[in-house]
């Protein structure tokens, strides 16, 4: 009996499993392209009027800028600029630019009465008005005094002269009101002791 390579076996017995060849892995499938990506639609108030001239060289001048910065290829760029070059409405302008920092073409100005109702602005709120200084005591007692030495022949000269100065000077340091009382009292006050100071004097000489 013949010895085989894999050793004496008997007629008929199950030989062992020849090794094959590595199994290799089925290669993967590459990944499906992108689906088309549709053009904004964009809604603006009056994208159905009709356009014009200066409006498609605007959307024009956008579209070269983009495409300058890379923002859109030569192939898009050709195509929108043919699109621009035959868009009759604002809307298929706007189209072709939303998706561009540009940002889609402005609408029309509207009339008054395409915009509706105007809207009348709102009134600021009234705030409370701000306190009014006080007067100053002492200024106001200097006016009065001031005032009655008419009456009483300026006797009360001297005290609407020390009163006025003191109302001045408290005014100025509370930031009262009574300044112009106050130099009214020594005016007046002044003019009772000139006078009082005239009479003494003439009394004297002539007397």
């Amino acid at each position: 009996m013949a010895v085989q390579p894999w050793g004496e076996q008997e007629f008929g017995a199950a030989r062992p499993p020849v090794p094959g060849p590595p199994s290799m892995p089925y290669p993967s499938m590459p990944p499906a392209a992108p689906p088309q990506v549709a053009m904004p639609q964009v809604a603006m108030p009056q994208s159905a009027m009709r356009a014009a001239t200066a409006d498609r060289e605007r959307t024009v001048d956008v579209l070269k800028a983009a495409f300058a910065e890379g923002r859109l290829s030569a192939a898009e760029y050709g195509e929108r600029f043919e699109a621009a070059s035959t868009a009759q409405t604002y809307g298929q302008l706007a189209r072709l630019v939303a998706d561009l920092p540009a940002g889609p073409m402005v609408a029309p100005q509207m009339t008054v009465a395409q915009a509706g109702p105007l809207l009348v602005p709102v009134p600021p709120t009234f705030l409370p008005p701000p306190p009014q200084r006080r007067t100053n005591a002492v200024a106001a007692t200097s006016l009065v005094l001031g005032l009655l030495c008419v009456p009483t022949v300026g006797l009360l000269g001297l005290p609407a002269v020390i009163t006025g100065h003191i109302g001045r000077r408290q005014a100025a340091e509370r930031n009262e009101d009574g300044d112009g009382m106050a130099v009214t009292g020594i005016v007046f006050g002044w003019l009772s002791i000139a006078f009082w100071a005239t009479i003494m004097m003439t009394v004297a000489v002539f007397g």
